[in-house]
């Protein structure tokens, strides 16, 4: 039986030759016997009990395996994140017996992103390579190989190594991170979105550098938290007026902009980068700071550039349009993850989610439709959920608050632990929780069922909120 678990290790658990940085050689690690993968466990999921279902109303396409038909011989995975490997996984839970194909951008053997922005930066884990068994999944690897186009006419995808044939096609390249323009080549500029970006930004950590922070989104302030846990001197800027604008209303983010302070971070606000230099970040207003890094963390994009020309429908931001079973438009091909939007009939919009959760949730679907071909086939509508750990504090958000009519707090947000409640109509629409994990994991079951709720019981933080249904 193989598990998936996130370990904090140097060793991956597959040897691979090293690949060269900017080559186009590909690492093949071939496995033609797959065997059955036992589940998947999300422990965030485990810990709240919480199992999603719902229904959609749209559909983008049909994929084209017809009830009988023959099932498809080879899945190719373009992508090598949690979003591809959870694919590879669920694809042998479900007994699919056929070759499967794991393409991945990076040299490194998969490994899982949050870390990334603790642990790996700073130097308490080598990696956080997934310890996943591809040989027992009977899955091949392709690794250092960067996906350049897709032919679905020809059903091949094309990699810097040539092309690759597939049956069913799971684009998996989750998302890239935005660039700060007029700093690409400057020296001390740094992204923390790769495993590189981590180790290239190690030593500078470790040398106490005084780093300015472009962005005081959920990555800046993750990043802000460790550079001051390993010594550093930050200042964080940001152009809006409070930390995660456009991310959680004025009222909630307002509390959190007092975290910075107390971590002894320089936040500021109003404040847009004219340019940057060697040593310095030039704000707009004239003022001059002096930066010894400058790490930009101003959100992310979905990685799609390489689909241009292939016909398959992007959405305003760039992402995949997938329907309701998480397939595109295109025959044959799925999109999961950061790459692709869905609509969620729980929320009556399109939704676009890049976390983790959603990387981890949505493979589950996929593998199931393929599969099952044009028979039972599933609907992905889940209760969208993230955490993020900064100065101290553990942040939990369950659900969409886009279209709630009222905010009920639990507790009081200058407190270390509080929560706060969305909800729509009498029915609780998200929850943000600092501290409170119950309050989480029971307001995500809430979310789920859908149940009414009294808005005072709901108020009251020495109350479970489980007792507020009516």
């Amino acid at each position: 039986m193989t598990r998936i678990r996130f370990v904090r290790s140097e060793a991956a658990s597959l040897p691979l030759s090293p690949v060269r940085p900017g080559s186009r050689e590909c690492v093949y690690a071939s496995h033609p016997s797959p065997r059955r993968a036992a589940p998947v466990r999300d422990p965030a999921r485990q810990r709240s009990g919480v199992a999603g279902t719902g229904v959609y109303g749209e559909r983008v396409s049909e994929q084209t395996q017809e009830p009988g038909g023959a099932a498809p011989r080879r899945v190719v995975v373009a992508g090598a994140g949690m979003a591809g490997v959870q694919t590879a996984a669920a694809l042998r839970e479900r007994g699919f017996a056929g070759e499967v194909t794991l393409i991945g951008a990076e040299p490194h053997q998969p490994y899982d992103r949050p870390p990334l922005s603790k642990a790996v930066l700073l130097g308490t884990a080598e990696s956080s390579a997934f310890d996943v068994d591809f040989e027992e999944l009977g899955v091949e690897l392709r690794l250092g190989c960067e996906v350049t186009g897709l032919r679905p006419g020809d059903h091949a995808l094309d990699t810097e190594a040539g092309p690759v044939p597939y049956d069913v096609l799971v684009i998996a390249t989750g998302a890239e991170p935005l660039r700060l323009p007029g700093a690409e080549g400057v020296p001390g500029v740094h992204l923390l979105r790769t495993l590189d970006d981590a180790e290239r930004l190690r030593p500078v950590l470790a040398a106490r550098h005084g780093i300015v922070v472009v962005g005081a989104g959920w990555i800046g302030a993750e990043f802000a938290t460790a550079a001051r846990e390993a010594g550093c001197a930050v200042t964080v800027v940001e152009a809006e007026e409070r930390p995660l604008a456009g991310v959680l209303p004025a009222e909630v983010a307002a509390p959190m902009t007092a975290w910075y302070a107390e971590a002894g971070v320089t936040l500021r606000t109003h404040a847009r980068v004219a340019r940057v230099e060697p040593g310095a970040v030039l704000l707009d207003d004239g003022t001059r700071l002096p930066a010894g890094a400058v790490v930009v963390g101003g959100g992310a994009r979905p990685a799609t550039a390489w689909l241009a020309g292939s016909g398959i429908a992007l959405g305003a931001h760039g992402e995949v349009v997938a329907d309701a079973h998480l397939a595109t438009s295109l025959p044959d091909v799925y999109a999961v993850g950061d790459c692709a939007s869905f609509p969620s009939a729980r929320y009556g919009e399109r939704l676009l989610v890049h976390h983790w959760d959603n990387a981890l949730q949505g493979p589950r679907t996929v593998a199931a439709n393929i599969v099952g071909g044009a028979q039972g086939r599933e609907v992905y509508d889940p209760v969208p959920y993230f955490w993020s750990e900064q100065f101290g504090r553990f942040v939990q958000y369950a659900g969409h608050h886009a279209d709630a009519d009222r905010t009920v707090w639990r507790g009081d947000p200058a407190d270390p632990a509080w929560s706060v409640c969305w909800l729509r109509g009498d029915r609780l629409a998200a929850l943000l929780a600092v501290g409170r994990p119950r309050d989480l994991a029971q307001g995500r079951r809430l979310i789920e069922s859908g149940v009414a709720l009294d808005p005072e019981r709901v108020a009251d933080p020495a109350r479970p909120l489980k007792s507020a249904t009516v």
